[in-house]
């Protein structure tokens, strides 16, 4: 499932961010990448576990925990640390697959990697080139979203990033341990969730809500790992 979460940022956390981004220190993005991407990565990241880095990513995380429709989407057990990249001068990302377990450089702590998740910190107008390319079985989605918004895909998707040919695309980028490993069955729980919601707004109080919602938290119980 591909899904966009629009304003986990507002317009304003953005320029603050973009004040301490514009003038910090970024290193080679090479340094994070795994044996098979390393060779197709072009772009420059802050410094993971730096103090901007683990500052900007609180304001990440909080802007994570006030979207119902990213909890919803997600499901999220464990979220791994934002990080932050950018892509000038031609800088891109060739096809691979993100590396299914990942480690925390501050605690050690390992996460498996089920949702992949890109939030936007210029908008489209700043740069050109630098879509999402995310392919599935249904052929390849192009995503370049306004400033704030953040797209969701499953992890296990084969992605790139075209090169940036003017300005620099500056995101923030990280990704989620689910508690439904199964992104199929993420997809119905969330698809369920969202009929329920619907439902409510039109019919409240229906019974029929309720035994959804019923349905909803059984299959949770039986899938989630904790």
């Amino acid at each position: 499932m591909l899904i966009t979460i629009p304003d986990v940022l507002t317009l304003e956390q953005v320029q603050q961010m973009r004040v301490k981004l514009d003038v910090a220190d970024w290193t080679d993005g090479k340094v994070t990448a795994g044996y098979q991407a390393r060779g197709v990565k072009e772009n420059e990241q802050l410094a993971e576990g730096s103090p901007l880095a683990l500052e900007l990513g609180e304001v990440v995380l909080k802007g994570l925990a006030r979207s119902p429709l990213f909890m919803s989407a997600a499901l999220p057990l464990r979220v791994f640390p934002p990080m932050f990249n950018r892509y000038r001068g031609g800088g891109k990302f060739g096809t691979h697959v993100d590396t299914a377990i990942r480690q925390q450089v501050t605690t050690g702590q390992r996460i498996r990697t089920d949702v992949s998740a890109t939030l936007f910190l210029t908008s489209p107008e700043e740069y050109d080139g630098g879509e999402l390319i995310v392919e599935d079985t249904y052929g390849s989605h192009s995503v370049k979203l306004p400033m704030g918004h953040m797209v969701l895909y499953p992890a296990t998707s084969l992605h790139r990033v075209e090169p940036v040919t003017r300005g620099a695309r500056t995101s923030s980028f990280f990704w989620i341990q689910s508690m439904i490993r199964s992104d199929s069955d993420r997809t119905m729980l969330f698809e369920l969730d969202q009929t329920i919601q619907k439902l409510a707004v039109d019919l409240p109080g229906s019974p029929n809500g309720v035994k959804l919602t019923g349905i909803y938290h059984n299959l949770l119980r039986r899938w989630a790992e904790m």
